[in-house]
């Protein structure tokens, strides 16, 4: 069943896998070496910045933890006085805020991010990026499954640079 599994899968999927883990791998790598903590935690920094205000419950949903994850993530990033809970709106939730200090690694953390893309996309010609990206922006509609995924997937995503995202979503 293997054998088979291996002759009928072509080139260009196998290579798509290989780039998705290899991307994912030097992105995490990059996150923790730019602040060294794991999983979600520069996630929430990069997203909280471009959706200051979120609920815990929102936040957790993103990063798809459970919610007592997502509290001990976040009462870590309160101990290193990078987010703050500030009262929310409706008064029974907590909105999360990047501080001073949050906001610059933030930026740090985007700033590595990009570094980490534009090296692997070095070997590519201009005219080659722009035929990429179009068909980038093809696959990323197909992989959405339901609103609050589209926010997963742009988790680390730098929302100003992608106006016409393929993926729109309005569940944050």
């Amino acid at each position: 069943m293997r054998y088979a599994y291996i002759d009928e899968m072509d080139r260009t999927t196998n290579l798509l896998g290989a780039l998705a883990l290899g991307l994912t791998d030097r992105l995490k790598s990059d996150m923790k070496t730019t602040f060294d903590r794991s999983g979600e935690t520069a996630a929430a920094i990069i997203v909280l910045g471009y959706a200051p205000g979120l609920s815990v419950e929102i936040l957790r949903q993103v990063l798809d933890l459970s919610h007592p994850g997502t509290v001990r993530l976040i009462d870590r990033l309160e101990e290193d006085g990078i987010v703050e809970r500030r009262r929310a709106e409706d008064g029974r939730a907590v909105a999360l805020h990047l501080t001073r200090k949050g906001s610059k690694l933030r930026q740090k953390l985007m700033d590595r991010r990009l570094e980490t893309l534009e090296a692997a996309l070095m070997g590519l010609s201009t005219d080659e990026r722009m035929i990429l990206g179009d068909l980038l922006a093809k696959v990323l509609t197909n992989l959405p499954e339901t609103e609050m995924a589209k926010h997963r997937i742009c988790r680390l995503c730098s929302v100003r640079t992608c106006t016409d995202c393929p993926i729109p979503g309005h569940a944050i």
